[in-house]
């Protein structure tokens, strides 16, 4: 079966970079709303962008360690949202934070660099969070949110019951490999972007919080260039 990888652009604070992440293909948009993140926006920006998506376009509200009337508020101020934990949040915690379900959301696993990610129990995570609609995996950074680092993927455990979401220094010259190495482990894949589409700056690192479209787009192509190749088997 022709899987279409969901694509999630993540760490928005322009207008311009919303329209152009819609404009070429993103299935969601993601807010961070965690205060010390050089990406954080205030919730009410977020739902100043968000009023920019169109229908099917969803938006997402990154949390890390919030109040459960934090997030509830939040998410109320945005049409559509999915909540995104991504602390040192409980599974009851989650809960009561998503208005015991029903607000839609996400669980981060933050998974260990180098071999020591090969001990991670992520069947037991995922059970664990099995009320959150999907678990994302990102590589555990000092901090919170996303360092911009990937993790090994192929450490991962060969069959989890969950839809997942692999994010993690992406970019669009290596989401190719990790859709054809993490796919098969998980009920569905989808993928999450922040710093591997976000401009350079004078020294080549990435300017945070501001996204470059062309790799946006070079991401998405190699997206559904990889979907392509796997639906041929």
């Amino acid at each position: 079966m022709n899987r279409r990888t969901r694509i999630k652009v993540c760490g928005l604070t322009r207008e311009q970079d919303v329209d152009a992440a819609v404009a070429l293909g993103a299935d969601a948009i993601g807010f961070v709303l965690y205060p010390k993140s050089v990406r954080h926006v205030t919730p009410e920006r977020a739902a100043e962008l968000a009023r920019r998506l169109p229908p099917f376009v969803t938006p997402v509200l990154l949390f890390v360690n919030a109040s459960a009337s934090e997030v509830m508020a939040a998410c109320a101020d945005v049409a559509g949202a999915t909540a995104q934990f991504h602390g040192d949040e409980t599974p009851e915690a989650c809960w009561q934070a998503s208005d015991r379900g029903r607000i839609p959301y996400i669980r981060a696993a933050r998974i260990p660099a180098g071999p020591a990610a090969a001990r991670f129990d992520l069947v037991k995570y995922a059970h664990d969070y099995s009320r959150a609609r999907a678990i994302l995996l990102d590589a555990h950074v000092e901090g919170y949110g996303g360092g911009g680092k990937t993790f090994p993927w192929s450490h991962l455990p060969a069959n989890v019951n969950a839809h997942l979401v692999l994010s993690g220094g992406l970019t669009p010259a290596n989401v190719g490999d990790g859709l054809r190495t993490v796919r098969p482990r998980c009920t569905t894949l989808a993928v999450d972007v922040s710093s591997g589409v976000e401009l350079d700056g004078p020294d080549g690192t990435p300017l945070k919080g501001l996204k470059d479209a062309g790799k946006i787009a070079r991401f998405v192509a190699a997206v559904r260039a990889a979907d392509a190749a796997l639906a041929q088997g």
